[in-house]
Parts: structure tokens; C-alpha cells; sequence
């Protein structure tokens, strides 16, 4: 009797598979022939692909914090199963762009990198100490008078300096560690506002990083969260009533900020982001919530704007610049909702990620536009495990652990996660895995999930994002976009203008040769 069970229960679990890889798999992907045009198909764009050699007009780099390759992958297989499909034969957009790199995310002092040491290298071209924001790395985290002398300049401030227009969009407060090192120099990238400031600061003059976002650089846009370091506490949130603001000075910042500008505009919720008019815009500050953004899964869209949103309004208004723009565009609450051992947040945040690139794409132009998409360091969040084509990502494998218990393909090595109880370790069904709040088990107990040591994916396209090849240290992916805009302190880079008659159009010669590949396959 047990064997005829045990008979039925592999002839189901057989068929149960068979009918999940017959769903998953297209017809044409059982034959070769699918295979070798696919593949002659790449050899032939690739032979196309001809390096842009002109100066670059606009400079976007979208920043996916915490966006390690592992949740490149998922979120690749996720954006296809939400349409759909199996999920792995999808591409990003990000996916899309010609040329690829590696970067090396180790600070100065730390083999564990942090997002204001990163921060400092890909937009300042100088590597830093942990903790420390548009700084060298002589200033030591926390010493505010060793600020002073060592500050970098990042790649907006330049821009702004040869005459661009510049912003910053993330879903993080626009004060929040990616975006400030763009515009703000701090021994520590917790001084949001002055009531954060350490007694030594104040003594020694360092300023808080939201009077620093007023007053270093005049950024033309800012979008993101983070009101509450903008407004003195006895202000009310306009949103919530029980949150104040956190300033002890008693400054609105955000009267500081419309001074002296014409065209400008501060919002605070998506009615009035609708109707800021980006041709009669100049400068625009929103901010959408007291700190960070919520995450896209709880996002209220009537309240306010996604990412996408965000980075279009941006586009829209900075373009109107003749000398052209700088844009920063952060997906922020990856990096968050990893460190919750969250993996269907992340991935939904990497998803929205991936659309504001797609949409970007769609506004400009590669011929004058560098864009760059990293991430400024990975986390220790695996992809992996015994599953058929298909599977969910935020599903179970198909195969069990020692302990005969289920496991999903999405874990983290450490983190909030950990649900070991007197030696043993819940079971878990998609039911379980796939709520909005389900955390990932992983062995080691912390509090946090931690970041990762791993190097981390840059893609590049536009003038000179041939630039972008190899394995680099984070800070060359600064200095990289400086000389392709000829910005300090590439001002005699040399690089021709884009004009349409420079424009190099590919060979009769290649296209046929492509076409010739392809036929030679299908035969």
C-alpha cells in the first residue's frame, strides 16, 4: 500500500511539473533553430554598435540603492511574470543599454561599503570613509572641524557650474545619504537637520545637510521626502497632524529655497505636482512625505507621485536648458526594504526603478544623453534554489531542506528574518511568501539585514558610455560622466558637439552580413 502511495504521489508530482514547464516553455524554444537566430541576431547588433565619440549634452544617473546583481535578476524575472509570462526571458531596460561594467564598492576604511561613502565616489570621484558625505577621506566620521579643506565637488555642483540646469528625485528623503552627496559636505551623513548636529559640530560651524540642500548648490529640481528637516518643530505636517518638523533654528527652509527665483514652485502632495506646468517652471521642490517615500507597494497614487512621475516632471522641466542638464535619480527603499529581509518590496521598488529608466528613454536621446544606471553597493540577498521554469519569485523551490521543510528561492544571509525556534525552522507555502510583509528566512539573527561585499553592475549608454567597461573603482564612474560633458575638471576634453551630419549610420556591408548569419542558422 505505501508503494502504490508513494507511486502516485511522483506520478502527480511528474505530471503536476510536466504542465508547468509545458506553460512555461514557448513552442519555438524547443528548437535549435529558435536558439541559433536568437544568438546570430545579438552577433549582428553587436557588430552595429559603434561608440558615441561627442560631448554629452544631458548627464542622468539613476542610482538603485542596494541593487546588487541578484535583485537585478529577480526584479528581471518579476517584471515578466507581472505581464504574464515566465519571467526569464524578459529584459529591463537597464538590460537593454550596450555597454557593461563592474564596480568595486569597498570604502576607504570599510570592506562593507555604506551609501554616503558610495555616494561620494560615483558622484564625487573621490572614495571615502564610511558614514561621511562629500568629503575625502582625511575627514574621519563624526569630526566635523576636519570637514573644512577637504571638501569634493560632485558632478551636479559641476554641471551646475558650466551652466546646466540640475536635480535630484529619489524615493528616500531628498536629505537621505545617495542625493545629499551630490550637494552637501558632512562628516556624518545622520545630520539631517541642526537638531542632529553634535555639540562639537556646532561649536566647529558645520551645518546640517538640509541648510546645506538651500544653500550649497541652487538645484533647479528636488523631489522626494524629507519635510520634516525643513521646517521648525513647532510646525505642523500639512499631511499628518501628529508629526512636527525637527528644526530647532525655526527656519522654513522651503521660503529659504523660493527666494530670489522666478518660476518657482514647493509642492507637497500629487494634486499640486499635476499641475506644476514644466514649460512655466523653472525651479520645483516637492516633497511628499515627512521622511521617506512609501514604498511603491503601499504607495497611495493619489497622494503621491511614483518615481516615474517624479523623473518625468524632472526631464521635462530641466530640458528646457539650451547647455542641457544633470538629473540623479534614486530607487532609495530597494536598498530599505532588503534591510527589512523584505524581498517582495525590493523587488517591486526595482520593478519602478527599471520604469522611470524605461520612461527617461523615451525623453531623450542616446545621440546627446549619457545614462548611467548602478547601484552603490549590493546586499546579502540570494536567488537560487531547485525551481522549474516559471516558478515565482517569491514562490518556493520545488525541493525541500535536510529538515524536509520548503524554502523559498528568494533568502538573505542574515537579517530580521531568522525564525529558528528551539532548533527548528518554520515551513512555508507562496501563500506565506508572497504577502506584502513576509520576511525571508536567513540563519543569522540581526536586527537589519546587512550590506553586501560584491561588486555591482554599471550600464551605460550615450556619448563615451563605452567609457564603462571592465572592472572600476566606484569613483571612476564620476569622472567618467565629467569628461563626457566636458565638465570640471575635463573642461578641454575636446569632445565634438552632436550635429545630425556626425552622426555615424551603420554599413550596408554589416546589415547584410547580420542578415547572411541568419539565414545561414535557420538552414
Amino acid at each position: 500500500m505505501a508503494r502504490k502511495h508513494n507511486f502516485i504521489f511522483f506520478t502527480g508530482l511528474l505530471t503536476l511539473l510536466s504542465v508547468q514547464w509545458t506553460l512555461c516553455v514557448r513552442e519555438e524554444e524547443l528548437h535549435a533553430s529558435y536558439w541559433n537566430n536568437q544568438a546570430s541576431q545579438a552577433i549582428h547588433d553587436a557588430m552595429n554598435i559603434q561608440p558615441n565619440m561627442h560631448q554629452a549634452k544631458n548627464l542622468i544617473l539613476f542610482l538603485g540603492d542596494g541593487m546588487g546583481v541578484p535583485t537585478v535578476t529577480a526584479a528581471r524575472i518579476l517584471k515578466g511574470q507581472l505581464a504574464g509570462k515566465s519571467g526569464e526571458e524578459t529584459s529591463l531596460v537597464m538590460d537593454t543599454f550596450p555597454y557593461l561594467a563592474l564596480s568595486k564598492t569597498y570604502n576607504v576604511d570599510q570592506q562593507m561599503p555604506d551609501s554616503a561613502a558610495t555616494a561620494t565616489a560615483y558622484l564625487g570621484g573621490v572614495k571615502a570613509n564610511y558614514g561621511t558625505l562629500g568629503v575625502s577621506a582625511a575627514t574621519p566620521r563624526y569630526n566635523c572641524s576636519l570637514t573644512f579643506g577637504n571638501e569634493v565637488k560632485s558632478v551636479l555642483h559641476r554641471a551646475k557650474n558650466a551652466g546646466k540646469s540640475v536635480g535630484i528625485v529619489t524615493t528616500t528623503r531628498v536629505q537621505h545619504a545617495s542625493p545629499a552627496a551630490s550637494y552637501a559636505h558632512s562628516a556624518d551623513r545622520d545630520w539631517y537637520d541642526d537638531s542632529d548636529l553634535t555639540p562639537e559640530a556646532v561649536q566647529n560651524g558645520c551645518r546640517d545637510i538640509a541648510y546645506q540642500l538651500v544653500h550649497n548648490t541652487e538645484i533647479n529640481v528636488i523631489l522626494g521626502g524629507g519635510r520634516q528637516y525643513m521646517f521648525p518643530k513647532t510646525k505642523t505636517d500639512p499631511e499628518y497632524p501628529t508629526s512636527k518638523g525637527g528644526r530647532n533654528d525655526g527656519q522654513d527652509l522651503t521660503l529659504e529655497w523660493l527666494k530670489n527665483k522666478q518660476n518657482a514652485k514647493y509642492v507637497w502632495n500629487k494634486a499640486e505636482f499635476d499641475a506644476v506646468d514644466p514649460a512655466k517652471t523653472d525651479f520645483l521642490m516637492g516633497l511628499f512625505e515627512p521622511k521617506d517615500c512609501r514604498y511603491e507597494l503601499e504607495r497611495d497614487p493619489s497622494m503621491d507621485p511614483s518615481l516615474t512621475e517624479m523623473t518625468e516632471k524632472a526631464i521635462k522641466i530641466l530640458s528646457k536648458n539650451p547647455k542641457g542638464f544633470f538629473l540623479f535619480v534614486e530607487g532609495g527603499r530597494i536598498d530599505h526594504s532588503h534591510h527589512g529581509g523584505q524581498a517582495k518590496k525590493a523587488l517591486h521598488e526595482a520593478v519602478e526603478f527599471d520604469r522611470a529608466i524605461g520612461r527617461a528613454a523615451e525623453l531623450t536621446s542616446d545621440l546627446d544623453t549619457l545614462t548611467v544606471v548602478t547601484a552603490d553597493h549590493s546586499h546579502v540577498f540570494a536567488f537560487g534554489g531547485y525551481s522549474p521554469r516559471g516558478n515565482p519569485v517569491l514562490g518556493v523551490s520545488s525541493g525541500r531542506g535536510s529538515d524536509n521543510k520548503r524554502f523559498t528561492t528568494a533568502v538573505y544571509g542574515n537579517g530580521p528574518g531568522y525564525q529558528i525556534a528551539n532548533g527548528t525552522r518554520p515551513d512555508v507555502n507562496e501563500s506565506i511568501s508572497t504577502d506584502n510583509n513576509y520576511r525571508q528566512q536567513a540563519p543569522v539573527p540581526l536586527p537589519s539585514e546587512t550590506h553586501g561585499i560584491d561588486d555591482v553592475a554599471i550600464f551605460a549608454k550615450g556619448p563615451m558610455s563605452h567609457l564603462f567597461h571592465g572592472v572600476q573603482e566606484q569613483n571612476y564612474i564620476a569622472h567618467v560622466m565629467a569628461y563626457a560633458a566636458c565638465v570640471e575638471p575635463y573642461e578641454n576634453c575636446k569632445l565634438p558637439e552632436y550635429s545630425h551630419a556626425a552622426v555615424t549610420r551603420p554599413s550596408l556591408l554589416l546589415l547584410l552580413s547580420g542578415l547572411l548569419l541568419r539565414f545561414l542558422w535557420s538552414v
